[in-house]
């Protein structure tokens, strides 16, 4: 999700397109989120890992 989002704000910025700049930060973000909490152990949606 995090390599999905930086893909997608590059391309975003490269094209002049802000949505994908937003939706790419988005998911940055949400990914970044769920990876420290997997990492603290803590299980989100009953999974403890997200690849």
């Amino acid at each position: 999700m995090i390599i999905l989002g930086i893909i997608l704000a590059i391309v975003g910025v490269v094209i002049s397109v802000p949505v994908l700049l937003y939706v790419g930060i988005a998911l940055v973000v949400i990914g970044a989120v769920l990876e420290i909490m997997g990492s603290m152990g803590h299980a989100v949606a009953g999974r403890r890992h997200y690849y």
